[in-house]
Protein backbone atom coordinates (compact mmCIF):
# COMPACT_ATOMS: atom_id res chain seq x y z
CA UNK A 1 0.00 0.00 0.00
CA UNK A 2 1.41 3.37 -0.85
CA UNK A 3 1.51 6.00 1.37
CA UNK A 4 -0.43 8.98 1.75
CA UNK A 5 1.22 12.03 -0.16
CA UNK A 6 2.19 15.65 0.95
CA UNK A 7 3.30 17.97 -1.28
CA UNK A 8 4.63 20.97 1.02
CA UNK A 9 4.91 24.78 -0.08
CA UNK A 10 6.54 26.92 2.57
CA UNK A 11 9.10 29.46 2.02
CA UNK A 12 10.56 29.02 5.82
CA UNK A 13 13.36 26.38 5.87
CA UNK A 14 13.31 25.72 9.24
CA UNK A 15 9.48 25.05 9.27
CA UNK A 16 9.61 22.75 6.31
CA UNK A 17 12.50 20.82 8.21
CA UNK A 18 9.81 20.38 10.79
CA UNK A 19 6.94 19.54 9.06
CA UNK A 20 9.09 17.08 6.94
CA UNK A 21 9.98 15.58 9.72
CA UNK A 22 6.34 15.53 11.52
CA UNK A 23 4.83 14.43 8.42
CA UNK A 24 7.06 11.52 7.99
CA UNK A 25 7.02 10.79 11.38
CA UNK A 26 2.98 10.20 11.11
CA UNK A 27 3.97 8.00 7.78
CA UNK A 28 3.38 10.54 5.30
CA UNK A 29 5.81 10.54 1.91
CA UNK A 30 6.61 14.47 1.95
CA UNK A 31 7.52 16.15 -0.96
CA UNK A 32 8.82 19.59 -0.57
CA UNK A 33 9.12 22.41 -2.81
CA UNK A 34 12.01 25.51 -2.96
CA UNK A 35 10.62 28.82 -1.71
CA UNK A 36 10.10 29.73 -4.84
CA UNK A 37 9.36 27.05 -6.49
CA UNK A 38 6.46 26.63 -8.75
CA UNK A 39 3.15 25.37 -7.10
CA UNK A 40 1.06 24.15 -9.88
CA UNK A 41 3.71 22.38 -11.96
CA UNK A 42 4.54 20.07 -8.54
CA UNK A 43 1.14 19.25 -8.34
CA UNK A 44 0.95 18.25 -12.18
CA UNK A 45 4.34 16.37 -11.69
CA UNK A 46 3.76 14.64 -8.08
CA UNK A 47 -0.02 14.16 -7.95
CA UNK A 48 -0.20 14.80 -4.29
CA UNK A 49 -2.81 13.56 -1.83
CA UNK A 50 -2.81 16.83 0.03
CA UNK A 51 -1.34 20.30 -1.15
CA UNK A 52 -0.12 21.44 2.20
CA UNK A 53 0.35 25.25 1.27
CA UNK A 54 1.53 28.84 3.01
CA UNK A 55 -0.46 31.48 1.71
CA UNK A 56 2.88 33.61 1.83
CA UNK A 57 4.94 32.21 0.05
CA UNK A 58 8.41 34.17 -0.74
CA UNK A 59 7.66 35.07 -4.65
CA UNK A 60 3.84 33.72 -5.04
CA UNK A 61 0.61 34.43 -3.63
CA UNK A 62 -0.87 31.20 -2.21
CA UNK A 63 -4.29 32.52 -3.04
CA UNK A 64 -3.41 32.99 -6.51
CA UNK A 65 -1.76 29.78 -7.27
CA UNK A 66 -5.01 28.40 -5.35
CA UNK A 67 -6.89 30.42 -7.90
CA UNK A 68 -4.73 28.42 -10.90
CA UNK A 69 -4.99 25.09 -9.32
CA UNK A 70 -8.89 25.57 -9.10
CA UNK A 71 -9.08 26.73 -12.96
CA UNK A 72 -7.58 24.00 -14.34
CA UNK A 73 -9.25 20.84 -15.26
CA UNK A 74 -6.34 18.45 -14.17
CA UNK A 75 -5.93 20.20 -10.64
CA UNK A 76 -8.72 21.29 -9.77
CA UNK A 77 -9.58 18.04 -7.68
CA UNK A 78 -6.13 18.14 -5.57
CA UNK A 79 -7.21 18.44 -1.91
CA UNK A 80 -5.24 22.05 -0.70
CA UNK A 81 -4.88 22.54 2.87
CA UNK A 82 -4.05 26.33 3.34
CA UNK A 83 -1.91 27.84 5.90
CA UNK A 84 -1.24 31.67 7.69
CA UNK A 85 -0.95 33.75 10.52
CA UNK A 86 -3.01 35.89 8.85
CA UNK A 87 -6.92 36.34 9.42
CA UNK A 88 -7.49 34.80 5.92
CA UNK A 89 -9.58 31.54 6.69
CA UNK A 90 -12.79 32.77 5.03
CA UNK A 91 -10.76 34.09 1.80
CA UNK A 92 -9.14 30.69 1.33
CA UNK A 93 -12.12 28.63 1.82
CA UNK A 94 -14.08 31.17 -0.21
CA UNK A 95 -11.48 30.42 -2.59
CA UNK A 96 -11.35 26.87 -2.90
CA UNK A 97 -9.40 25.70 -0.19
CA UNK A 98 -10.42 22.15 1.60
CA UNK A 99 -9.19 22.93 4.93
CA UNK A 100 -7.23 26.34 6.67
CA UNK A 101 -5.02 26.03 9.43
CA UNK A 102 -4.06 29.21 11.87
CA UNK A 103 -0.46 29.51 12.33
CA UNK A 104 1.42 28.80 14.58
CA UNK A 105 -0.44 25.56 14.93
CA UNK A 106 0.24 22.75 17.41
CA UNK A 107 1.37 19.40 15.28
CA UNK A 108 -2.10 17.77 16.55
CA UNK A 109 -3.90 20.14 14.70
CA UNK A 110 -1.92 19.55 11.43
CA UNK A 111 -2.44 16.12 11.37
CA UNK A 112 -6.32 16.38 12.97
CA UNK A 113 -6.94 19.04 9.75
CA UNK A 114 -4.75 16.33 7.21
CA UNK A 115 -6.79 13.16 7.94
CA UNK A 116 -10.16 15.46 7.29
CA UNK A 117 -9.03 17.11 4.51
CA UNK A 118 -8.29 13.21 3.54
CA UNK A 119 -11.46 12.19 4.29
CA UNK A 120 -13.40 14.86 2.20
CA UNK A 121 -12.45 12.70 -0.94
Amino acid sequence: MSKTKILLAEDDVTMISLLETLLQMEGFQVVTLPADGDVTAAVRRENPDVLLMDVHLSTQNGLDVLDRLRSSDDTSGVRVVMSSGANVREECLNRGADEFLPKPYMPDDLISILRKALRSS
